[in-house]
C-alpha cells in the first residue's frame, strides 16, 4: 500500500481545532487513502482515548512525547549564546530524539515529513540515523518574512522599538535557518505560491511544491449548524487570539475601523472568536462593540451568524485557513490585502478587499445595507473554495513528492 509515511508535527493534529493541527490532520486523513501513515507528535498532555481513537482510524501507529516547557531564562540565554533562530529551540527535546531513534529504527520509513520550521532540528538526526530516508519540509509559514514584516510594523512606532529590535535579530536568523532546511531536505512544501517565491528568494535552486491549506467543504457548509444569534449587523472574526497577527489585526480594527462603522450603524458589534486572548486585548473588554469570547468548542455557529466575516490582518503569511472557512459557510467576507494572500480569489466578486481603515469600514457598511449583494459574495466565495481549496483536491500534490 504506497509508502510508509512518517509524520513529525509539533502537536497532536486531533482535534483540528486551529491552523497548524487542522492542516497536519487533513494531510493525514487523505495522504492515508493511498499510503501508510505513522505519527510521532509533541503533547502538551497525555492523548486521550479519544484522540487516539480518531487518529487510529488515520495512522497506523501513533505516538506522543510531552512538549518541553521553556523558561524565560532559558530563552534569553539561547538569544545570547547561539546564533539561531528562537523557534529552532521551541521543541528542543532529547526524550523526542530518543523516541525518534527507535522509531525509525522500527519502522524504516520510506519518508519522514517535517510539519512546520519548529521541528527542522530533527530532520539531522534523521537523515544520519535513517539515510536511506527520503526527507520532506513542509513550511506551514515563510516564517523569515512573518518576522520581516512584524519589524517593519513596529518599525513605525517608537513605543514598539524594543520589539522591533528582537524581530530584526530573528528576521536575520530565520532567513539564515529556514534556508539551510529547505536546502537539506529532498522535497520542499509551500502553502502558496507566495510563500514558495519567498523560500525561493533565500535558498536559489529549492523548487517547492504549492500545496495549499484547504478546507472540508462538507464540515463547513451553509446550513450546517445552527447560527447563533448575534444581530444584524454582526461582525465576525475567528482565530488563535494569542497569536501575534492576530491580536494586532484586532486592535487595529477596534481602534481603527470599528468607531467608523459604529458611529454611522451604532448597531453593530464585532465578536472575536478564539482561545487565550492576550493580555493587549484586555481594554477591549470595556468597548461596548466588542465582545470576546475565548475559547469556543466550534466556531461554525458564530461564522454563519455574521452579517459580515471581517480579516483585518496586517501582519503574518501563509494561507489563512479561517479565510476559506468562512468562505466555504457563503459569508461575505472584507479582507486587507494581506488577510487572502495565497487565495487568489477575485476581489468584488468572491470577496471585498480594502486596506485602509476609512475604506474598510465603507464596505462593511455597503454590505449590512445590501444583503442580496453580500449573499451574492458568500455564494460565490464557497463556489470558488469547493473548486479550488477542498482538501481531497489539494493533497493530490503530494504525490508528486512520495513518489519521486
Amino acid at each position: 500500500m504506497g509508502k510508509r509515511i512518517l509524520f513529525l508535527t509539533p502537536q497532536m493534529p486531533y482535534p483540528p481545532q486551529q491552523g497548524t493541527a487542522i492542516r497536519n490532520y487533513n494531510l493525514m486523513a487523505q495522504v492515508a487513502s493511498r499510503h501508510e501513515v505513522h505519527l510521532l507528535s509533541f503533547a502538551e498532555n497525555p492523548p486521550s482515548r479519544e484522540q487516539l481513537g480518531a487518529l487510529g482510524k488515520v495512522c497506523a501507529t501513533v505516538r506522543s512525547v510531552q512538549a518541553p516547557i521553556r523558561t524565560r531564562l532559558g530563552r534569553v540565554w539561547a538569544l545570547a549564546t547561539s546564533s539561531l533562530p528562537d523557534i529552532a529551540f521551541r521543541l528542543d527535546s532529547p526524550a523526542f530524539r530518543q523516541e525518534l531513534q527507535s522509531v525509525l529504527r522500527e519502522l524504516q520509513p520510506d519518508v519522514v515529513q517535517l510539519e512546520g520550521l519548529e521541528m527542522a532540528a530533527y530532520g539531522t538526526l534523521t537523515t544520519s540515523a535513517a539515510p536511506a530516508t527520503r526527507l520532506v519540509y513542509d513550511g506551514h509559514n515563510a516564517e523569515y518574512l512573518l518576522q520581516k514584516r512584524i519589524f517593519q510594523a513596529d518599525a513605525k512606532r517608537p513605543g514598539r522599538w524594543p520589539g522591533a529590535a528582537y524581530s530584526l535579530l530573528q528576521w536575520k536568523r530565520l532567513q539564515r535557518y529556514e534556508a539551510d532546511t529547505c536546502r537539506n531536505v529532498s522535497h520542499v512544501i509551500a502553502c502558496s505560491a507566495s510563500d514558495a517565491a519567498a523560500l525561493q528568494e533565500i535558498a536559489p535552486g529549492v523548487l517547492p511544491i504549492i500545496v495549499p491549506n484547504g478546507v472540508d467543504t462538507e464540515l463547513f457548509r451553509p446550513g450546517v449548524v445552527p447560527a447563533m444569534q448575534l444581530g444584524v449587523q454582526a461582525m465576525v472574526f475567528t482565530g488563535k487570539m494569542d497569536f501575534r497577527p492576530n491580536v494586532d489585526a484586532m486592535l487595529w480594527f477596534a481602534q481603527s475601523v470599528l468607531p467608523l462603522i459604529r458611529e454611522r450603524s451604532p448597531s453593530a458589534h464585532l465578536y472575536v472568536v478564539g482561545k487565550n486572548p492576550h493580555a493587549r486585548l484586555a481594554a477591549l473588554r470595556a468597548n461596548p462593540g466588542v465582545t470576546l469570547t475565548g475559547y469556543v468548542e466550534d466556531v461554525r455557529p458564530y461564522v454563519r451568524g455574521a452579517a459580515v466575516y471581517v480579516v483585518p490582518l496586517l501582519t503574518g503569511g501563509g494561507t489563512r485557513l479561517k479565510v476559506l472557512e468562512a468562505m466555504a459557510m457563503a459569508k461575505a467576507l472584507v479582507t486587507t490585502a494581506l488577510g487572502c494572500e495565497g487565495i487568489d480569489a477575485e476581489p468584488g466578486r468572491d470577496l471585498v478587499v480594502a486596506d485602509n481603515p476609512g475604506a474598510f469600514a465603507e464596505q462593511v457598511l455597503a454590505l449590512f445595507s445590501d444583503e442580496a449583494r453580500a449573499a451574492r459574495l458568500g455564494q460565490a466565495a464557497r463556489d470558488f473554495v469547493v473548486a479550488h481549496f477542498d482538501w481531497r483536491s489539494v493533497t493530490r500534490q503530494l504525490d508528486v513528492v512520495y513518489d519521486a
